[in-house]
């Protein structure tokens, strides 16, 4: 049952192939995936009656991956090999694509310099970011799932509980969010000026896929990993 007061983030855990429509409709499903349904609707302005046909109609689809029945160290995988390292690479690549293109055109688009400050600053807190998650906190999700296999106590950890590392990655998730949408501004959402090149294009489509793929990538943090790894902690601990 698909329901206007149901949140968003609900919405995509139950249906993962959700992510289409709201990345379609620009729903913000990651950070913002706590607010109902009606509300996200309202705040996109996009008709409700309208999403929840294209939600119906979604679940007549196949092949769609059940992240929330994942094993935590399945998810952890997944999420390092499908997108921290696409985010890795695409950060190389953004940013020699924007240095050339700024380079060109950026005397006739000053809103490319804005743009490449933003990106500049995105990566800059993406990588610590993604550096802290690989080596502290997803390995202690990972000991987390062997001890509640094996019946033993939880792992110790210098963070104390899994939820205080998990509040500042959530926040970190936040910052990334608004510079996205910062970015989407400055570029009104990646329209291609009709003065300029095959460069400045590709760019443009090669930011609004990184933005997509950020957003499923924060998302299964946010709202499978993340709360899995904390109500486990809490059931070693009982």
């Amino acid at each position: 049952m698909i329901n206007s007061g149901t949140t968003v983030k609900d919405l995509v855990v139950q249906m993962p192939q959700a992510t289409r429509i709201f990345e379609k409709f620009k729903i913000d499903y990651c950070c913002g995936g706590h607010r109902p349904l009606i509300e996200a609707c309202a705040s996109a302005g996009v008709d409700l009656q309208e999403i929840e046909q294209l939600l119906a109609s979604s679940v007549k689809e196949h092949d769609v991956v059940d992240f929330d029945q994942m094993r935590l160290p399945t998810l952890i995988d997944h999420i390092l090999t499908r997108h921290h390292v696409f985010t890795k690479d695409e950060m190389v690549r953004l940013t020699a694509l924007l240095t050339k293109v700024v380079s060109v055109h950026g005397s006739n688009h000053p809103e490319l310099r804005e743009v490449n400050a933003l990106f500049e600053r995105l990566c800059a807190d993406l990588t610590p970011h993604m550096f802290k998650e690989e080596q502290i906190l997803f390995p202690y999700i990972v000991e987390l799932e062997r001890a509640a296999v094996h019946k033993f106590n939880a792992p110790l950890a210098p963070f104390g509980k899994v939820k205080f590392p998990v509040s500042m990655m959530m926040r970190e998730h936040d910052v990334a969010g608004e510079i996205l949408r910062e970015i989407r501004k400055a570029t009104r959402d990646y329209a291609v000026p009709a003065d300029v090149c095959i460069s400045y294009q590709t760019l443009y489509e090669a930011l609004e896929a990184f933005e997509q793929d950020l957003h499923q990538h924060i998302h299964l943090e946010n709202n499978i990993l993340f709360p899995r790894a904390i109500e486990l902690e809490g059931m070693i601990a009982a």
